[in-house]
This record gives C-alpha cells, structure tokens and sequence, in this order.
C-alpha cells in the first residue's frame, strides 16, 4: 500500500476531548451486531449531536409555526430562529451577507438552481461548462442537462495518478469558449483538496464565473468564500453535523439579484395579479413555499455547535486520523489506496486485491464496522482509475485512533475470510 502524504500545518491546534464529544452523540453508544459501532461513513453523513437534535424537537415542540408571514408570536418566533440561523451560517462561510445565503435542500440542489437560474440564460450554442474529473454526480448531471438544451458541451479537467488536477491542463481549457466552471473544493471519493482560490484566479482573470462544491471541505477545513473568490459556494448541513435536507447556496446578493427565480409559488413574490407577478428580493425569490424550517434552525445549531469545538481543531485532529490510517492500513495485504494526492482531507478509498468492496463493507458490518462502498456517485472517478467500485472509510470529529485499529483488525478478517 501507499503511503498517504500529509502536509504539515504550521498553526498549532488545541488537542480535542474526543471522549467528551462522543459523548454529545447518542447513536454512537449502539452497538451493531453485537459489537460497539464504529461509524467511519461521514462523507456519506455524519451522525448528529444532541444539541442538534434538541433544535429540531425544540422547535416542534415550541415553536412550531410558518415563518415571514404571520404576526402571532409563534410565527415570529420560528421567523427569527430561522433568519438567525441564516445569518450564523452567512458568518460561518464568510458570506458578504445574510442576503448572500439561500436555504435549499442541500449542495444538488443548490448546483441545479445555479445551472438553470444562471448559467441557462447565458449559455451559449457551443459553449463549453468545465468540470474537474473528480466530480460527484451532483456537480456532472445539472450541468449535462443545461448543456443538452442549449447545444453546449461539457470539458473535463483531467487528474494524475495521485488524484491531482492538472493545472497546465486546467489552464489550457480556459482558453476555449467556456461559459463556467465546477469544481468540487474536496473530493468525496479521493478525498483530494483542490487548490480552488487559485484556479478561481485563473478562471476570473479570463472572465469566467466559478461554482464551488464545498459539502465534503465545511465540516474539515475553515472556509472564506471571500478569500477563496468563487461566484458560488454550495454546501449540506448533514454532511456537517446537521440534520438532512437543508443546505446553502452561497453568493454576492448583487449575483443572485441578477438571476431570475428558480420555482415559483409562495413567500417568493412581492405581488401577484392574473397578469403579472413581481418577485422578491434575494434570498426571499429562492425560496419558493414552506421551507424546512426545523431544518434551518438545526443547521444553525449545527454550525454553532462545530464554531464551539473549533474548525481548525476539528482539522488537526482529522489529519492525525487520515496520517495513523496511512500506517496501519499499509500493513493489510493486498490493500491499495486510490487516491494519495499531497493536499487530502478525512477520506481513504482503497480496494483489495480479489475482493470485491461489497464484500468488504459486508463483512466489516458484521464487526460493527460503517463504511461506504460502491461507486461513491462518482463514476468517471472509478472508471479513471479503473476499478468498479472502492471501499471508503471517512473520518469525524468523534473518530479515534482505536476505532482505526478496529478496522485494521477488521480488513484482515476480510482477508482470512475471503482467503
């Protein structure tokens, strides 16, 4: 197996009290298959602490109303739980705004809204949406569809055997007729960190607008989207600690004041006549109907519960997770890591030699063992590399050296079983 390099971090980083925040997580004392669960799928989702958890009965239990519209003091209440939840997440990103975040259904979501408010009014027949390799489906199929209906196409930037994009080749492609850029800020089946602010900077100085796909680096890393300087950030609360089905769609309010709605109906408008409606203003023209209003708030308590372990703390751990699992997996027979680029966040892909990755996340199971496996809705990864499918083990904050052991153990009982 190969080695996983790490960078060193120069910032020093408080060790975390992993004891104590396992404790905040109820599902993590559960035992599977008679064994302790060891919870290793956090690319997937992660699981949620009580304080999240609490949010969401909380505002069920007390507060539960719709929000903007009414005057009662539940409505009010619920509206202000909401907006302030919007503007910690706006605080969190380094959003310019509250106005700058939309509440959506999570990163897809975000994604399709941007290609078909944006990008399909201004896509040109011929033009060119470029997208790194290591796209998850997500960041592929809307683009795809928009291409499709205008008579553009689709560029792809391609990776080295390590799973690093080429920037020679990056910077060759802008000079076509590109109309905008995808990329995923963090690899959700390599775990590769992408230089995004730089490849921003090279697309900008050529007048090319950026999406960023940023729900596998918020829970990892501290992000500024102003320092990083992409027109669009889109990011998952369950990919954060948070509760499913809300996330956010980041940009400049002058941006999204640009863009027509995305869907019609309530709480979007400013007046509607048989004739004509006239639209709200940002975020309010985004967000069309009931939103997920528990959601909304859990996803701020989710933001406030990581600002409070510290994001930078979270990271120092992971990296120590993602440098022991380096060391110990190397010594599994016949394990090989896809994807060992020099920049990684929590994430270690791997297969095994005459085993299939279904038949290691089955057995591993059995051990109590959460993994991933499959093709991660990341296809043209795998084809990349050429194998079918990958296991995948991602790291939390709440994940322990010993629980990398565990699975060190649990691969050999792959091996034995599987002979």
């Amino acid at each position: 197996m190969t080695a996983v390099p790490l960078t060193t971090r120069a910032a020093a980083a408080a060790p975390l009290d992993v004891g104590r925040i396992r404790r905040e997580f109820p599902i993590l004392a559960r035992t599977i298959h008679d064994r302790p669960l060891v919870y290793l799928d956090n690319a997937a989702t992660t699981q949620k602490p009580q304080a999240v958890i609490d949010a969401i009965v909380r505002y069920y239990r007390e507060e539960n109303a719709n929000i903007h519209r009414g005057v009662h003091h539940l409505s009010e209440a619920a509206t202000a739980a909401y907006e302030e939840s919007r503007a910690r997440i706006a605080r969190f990103a380094g959003a310019a705004a509250p106005e700058g975040v939309v509440f959506v259904r999570g990163a897809t979501e975000a994604i399709n809204l941007v290609a078909h408010s944006y990008l399909r009014p201004r896509l040109q027949k011929g033009g060119r949406i470029l997208l790194s390799a290591m796209e998850h489906h997500s960041n592929i199929v809307p683009w795809q569809l928009v291409a499709e209906e205008r008579g553009a196409g689709v560029s792809v930037i391609p990776m080295n055997d390590r799973g690093e994009l080429l920037l020679e080749e990056y910077e060759r492609l802008l000079d076509g007729p590109v109309a905008m850029v995808g990329l995923v800020h963090v690899s959700n089946a390599l775990g590769t960190v992408n230089p995004v602010a730089e490849m921003t900077r090279m697309a900008h100085a050529r007048g090319i607008p950026v999406l960023v796909d940023g729900a596998q680096a918020v829970p990892h890393m501290s992000v500024d989207v102003r320092t990083l300087g992409c027109d669009f950030y889109v990011f998952s609360a369950h990919k954060m600690y948070g509760p499913t089905g809300v996330g956010a769609l980041i940009a400049p309010p002058s941006l999204l004041e640009s863009m027509p709605p995305y869907q019609g109906g309530g709480d979007m408008i400013r007046s509607v006549t048989f004739e004509r409606t006239t639209f709200a203003g940002v975020p309010a023209r985004f967000e069309a109907g009931t939103p997920n209003i528990a959601g909304g708030i859990a996803f701020g308590e989710a933001v406030r519960w990581l600002e409070g372990i510290g994001v930078e703390n979270v990271r120092a751990h992971e990296e120590d997770l993602l440098r022991h699992a380096s060391e110990v997996l190397e010594g599994v027979p016949g394990l090989r890591v896809i994807g060992t680029a020099r920049e990684k966040a929590a994430v270690m892909s791997f297969v095994m030699e005459e085993i299939h990755p279904h038949d290691i996340g089955t057995i591993l199971d059995r051990e109590g063992i959460a993994v991933r496996t499959g093709h991660h809705c990341a296809q043209p990864v795998m084809q990349r590399f050429g194998v079918p499918a990958t296991a995948r083990a991602s790291f939390g904050v709440y994940n322990t050296r010993e629980e990398i052991d565990v699975l060190a153990r649990g691969l050999r009982t792959v091996r034995e079983v599987m002979g």
